[in-house]
């Protein structure tokens, strides 16, 4: 009798430990596939970088962020469908979690005394620009009826940051990759337009302002970093230092702007669930705010680096790492995107950056040549 009993124990037993390894090989399973994808990322990113580093490519100041997401696109449009499906979780890491550790790290690139060096004229512009280019790109948008993810993610691209400031509504909004690759291609074709049109116009004293504006304004209104580098580097080191600080005020700009719509997101799903019947009996409830927490994490390390802790050499490597996992993040975004969907968001997006582009180009030198002498 006891034997039996022993017998039967020793089966179950026998079966749970079969259970708990099948189940530890599927986990292995999944997350060696997960690193497949992972790998797969990287090495188009790798391919991103020494694209990135050819003499033609540095001279159009396109950044690895910029190669890697066309590479994505390329792949997507070309051998994506061959892709084992296994390998997609690796893929959507790359675009969600290495993503926010990214605009996290991006912190390290400023310090809280780049504020108080340029002064109180940069800031008010900057925040002028930002607030309108975001606020008027929503309003064109809704006019020329576009998707509001594109719109807010084309707006937020041109007011801020460019591509990284896309990466980082994308983080808050949660839209689909094409919506963000939308984005960041129009944020490329015109932030490349103005780079090389703006050093056209201030050498042959058309745009007729002093160096020191000149800076803000250059720094206050061109989309990406690379194009202000590359601006400013036509134009004199002293303009060069003054814009590329100017800019990255606008970077910080970017925390309040996530938390902004994230709070409006939260909003607008608390009217729809009212709508829709869901909490009529609690009509003075809100829906629970996705906070980003990422972008507080982005503030905390901009504090952190402004105490010069660290020696130069290893933030010159924070920042490396950090461009390579920003172009993980824009290749994984890439490798998400099909033409089929650019051809289903049309031209509109296209004609709302035109439009934000005309608006920083003339209401930036506006702002600059006529508010700034009122600031300093």
């Amino acid at each position: 009798m006891y034997i039996c009993y022993f017998n039967k124990i020793s089966f179950i037993c026998t079966c749970l430990t079969n259970q708990k390894s099948k189940k530890e090989m599927k986990l292995n399973e999944k997350k060696g596939s997960m690193l497949h994808g992972i790998l797969l990322i990287a090495l188009f990113s790798c391919a991103a970088f020494y694209i990135g580093d050819m003499p033609f490519i540095q001279k159009l100041s396109l950044s690895p962020l910029i190669i890697g997401i066309i590479l994505g696109m390329l792949y997507a449009n070309s051998l994506r469908n061959q892709l084992p499906a296994t390998w997609v979780p690796g893929i959507l890491f790359c675009s969600k979690r290495l993503l926010r550790l990214g605009i996290i790290l991006y912190g390290f690139r400023l310090t809280f005394q780049n504020i108080i060096e340029v002064g109180l004229p940069a800031i008010i512009i900057d925040a002028i620009i930002v607030t309108v280019t975001i606020y008027g790109g929503i309003y064109v948008g809704k006019f020329l009826k576009i998707d509001r993810g594109i719109a807010l993610l084309t707006s937020v691209g041109s007011g801020i940051c460019g591509a990284a400031a896309v990466l980082g509504a994308e983080a808050t909004l949660k839209s689909k990759p094409y919506k963000t690759a939308v984005a960041v291609s129009t944020v490329v074709i015109f932030g490349t337009i103005s780079m090389f049109l703006y050093p056209a116009l201030y050498n042959h004293g058309i745009i007729d302002l002093t160096p020191e504006q000149m800076g803000i304004y250059t720094g206050s209104t061109l989309h990406e970093v690379a194009h202000v580098a590359g601006a400013g580097n036509s134009m004199g080191k002293e303009i060069s230092d003054s814009a590329i600080i100017v800019k990255m005020i606008r970077v910080i700009m970017l925390v309040p702007v996530l938390l902004i719509i994230s709070y409006s997101m939260s909003r607008a799903i608390a009217k729809i669930r009212r709508r829709v019947g869901i909490d009529s009996h609690n009509p003075n409830r809100s829906s629970k705010v996705a906070v980003p927490w990422f972008a507080f994490g982005f503030l905390a390390v901009i504090g952190f680096n402004s105490l010069n802790l660290l020696p130069e050499p290893f933030i010159d490597f924070i920042n490396r790492l950090d461009t390579f996992l920003l172009t993980m993040a824009m290749t994984a975004l890439g490798a998400e995107t099909s033409i089929e969907k650019f051809k289903k968001a049309g031209l509109k997006p296209f004609i709302l950056a035109a439009i934000l582009f005309l608006w920083l180009l003339g209401g930036g030198y506006l702002l600059t040549k006529y508010l700034t002498p009122y600031l300093m």
